[in-house]
C-alpha cells in the first residue's frame, strides 16, 4: 500500500477500507454531529446506515452476515467514525460488545438467533451496572432464579449506555451459581427503561444513561449466555476485547480536535504572521502529533494481538484505552488553548472534544481500574 507522504493521518488498513469509510463518515455523520451532541439524541438513523454498509458488524464471521474481517479493521471503524463524532462511536461499541460475548461464549442456538439481527441494524446495549455496584459487578442486586424450563430476572441497572434506543440488552444477574449473563430483548414482558435524574452527560451524549427495570422477567433457557455462574469472567472478556476498540474512539476525538487546531492556526493571522508560524506553537503540534502517531501503533498492535489470540490482550487492551483516552484529553485541551477565544466560543468543535475525551477517561473502564488490570500483569511477570 503506498501513501502519499503529505497524508497526516495513515491508514493502517487497505488504503480503499479507509478510503469509502471516510467518505461515509464525511457525508452522513460529521454534519450531525453537532447536533447530536447538542440534544442528546441517540443517531438511530446513522447507526442503521452504519449497520447496512457493514461497518457496525465489521468483525462478525459471514455465516452470520458479518464482515468476516478482523479487529485491526473494526479499530479502523471507531477510529474514523469518532473522528466525527464521539457519541456515534459509543453507540457503535456497545452493538459491538453484544455481538463479541454472544459470539465468543453464547451457545449455537443462541448465535444463531441474534446475531443475524446485527448487521440487519440491531440496537443493542451492555447492561452491567448497578447504583449499589458500579465497577464492581462481582456480587449484584438483579436477581436470576431458574423456573422450569426458564430464567425469571429481577431487579434495575443503572446509568446504561445507549439504552435509550437498545432494542436488545445484555445483562448480568447473579444466579444461584454466582453472576450469570443473558440475553434479553427489549420487548420481553417486564422489560422498561427510564430516564433517572443522573441519565444526562456532559459528554459522549447519545442519549441519556437511561436504568433498565426487570420486572419478572421470564426468559427462554438458553438466553443464559455460556455457564451459569461464569458471567463475571464472560464480561471481564468482553471488556478486554472492547477496550482496544475503546482506544479508537479516543484516537479519533485526538486527530479531530489535533485538525481543529491545525487549521485554524494556520489560518488565523496574528501580528505579522500566522498562529502556526510561532515556534513555540509549532512545539505544542509536534508533541501531539508523535504522541498521537505512538497511541494508534499502540492500539493497532493491540488490535493484532486480538486478531492473532496471541500476547497479554488484557494488559494491550487496558495499555491502550488508557494511553488513548489521556491523550484525547491532554490534546482536546491544547486544541481550546490553540483556538483562543474561538476555542471557548459553544457553536466550535472544541468543547465537545473536551468533554467527549474526558468523559471516556472513566466511561468504559475508568483509567484507575485500566492501572490495576495493567499492574496484575507485572505480578508473575518474567524480567
Amino acid at each position: 500500500m503506498s501513501t502519499p507522504h503529505d497524508l497526516l493521518w495513515s491508514p493502517f488498513v487497505e488504503e480503499k477500507f479507509v478510503e469509502d469509510l471516510r467518505t461515509l463518515v464525511a457525508s452522513d455523520i460529521a454534519p450531525q454531529a453537532q447536533q447530536i451532541d447538542e440534544e442528546d439524541i441517540y443517531p438511530t438513523e446513522i447507526m442503521r446506515k452504519l449497520a447496512r454498509s457493514g461497518y457496525s458488524s465489521i468483525f462478525l464471521n459471514k455465516k452470520w452476515g458479518g464482515g468476516g474481517l478482523g479487529y485491526r479493521h473494526a479499530l479502523c471503524v471507531f477510529e474514523e467514525v469518532s473522528y466525527a463524532s464521539a457519541a456515534v462511536g459509543i453507540s457503535l461499541i456497545t452493538i459491538l460488545q453484544a455481538q463479541n460475548i454472544l459470539s465468543i461464549f453464547g451457545s449455537e442456538q443462541l448465535k444463531n438467533e441474534f446475531l443475524p439481527k446485527f448487521p440487519k441494524g440491531l440496537l443493542s446495549s451492555y447492561a452491567l451496572t448497578e447504583a449499589n455496584h458500579g465497577s464492581d459487578i462481582r456480587s449484584l442486586d438483579t436477581k436470576a432464579t431458574r423456573r422450569r424450563e426458564c430464567w425469571v430476572l429481577q431487579g434495575e441497572k443503572s446509568f446504561i449506555t445507549s439504552g435509550s434506543a437498545a432494542e436488545f440488552f445484555i445483562v448480568l444477574a447473579e444466579s444461584k451459581a454466582g453472576v450469570s449473563a443473558f440475553a434479553v430483548p427489549r420487548d420481553t414482558p417486564g422489560v422498561m427503561t427510564y430516564v433517572g435524574v443522573n441519565s444526562a452527560t456532559f459528554g459522549l451524549r447519545n442519549g441519556p444513561h437511561v436504568n433498565l427495570r426487570l420486572d419478572d422477567v421470564e426468559l427462554p433457557a438458553h438466553y443464559l449466555i455460556g455457564t451459569e455462574g461464569k458471567g463475571v469472567r464472560q464480561a471481564v472478556t468482553t471488556l478486554d476485547f472492547s477496550r482496544t476498540i475503546a482506544a479508537g474512539i479516543s484516537l479519533g476525538i485526538a486527530r479531530a480536535a489535533f485538525d481543529h487546531a491545525l487549521r485554524h492556526s494556520r489560518t488565523r493571522r496574528i501580528f505579522d504572521g500566522t498562529v502556526f508560524d510561532k515556534q513555540g506553537i509549532q512545539w505544542y503540534f509536534a508533541d501531539m502529533l508523535a504522541q498521537i502517531d505512538a497511541a494508534r501503533l499502540m492500539a493497532y498492535h493491540a488490535a493484532d494481538s486480538l486478531d492473532t489470540g496471541s500476547g497479554d490482550i488484557a494488559r494491550l487492551s487496558s495499555q491502550a484505552k488508557l494511553i488513548a483516552s489521556k491523550l484525547a484529553t491532554d490534546v482536546a485541551s491544547m486544541c481550546v488553548q490553540i483556538c483562543g477565544a474561538q476555542g471557548v466560543m459553544v457553536n466550535a468543535p472544541c468543547g465537545r472534544f473536551l468533554r467527549d475525551a474526558k468523559a471516556y477517561e472513566i466511561a468504559g473502564g475508568s483509567s484507575e481500574i485500566l492501572k490495576n488490570t495493567i499492574a496484575k500483569s507485572l505480578m508473575h511477570a518474567r524480567i
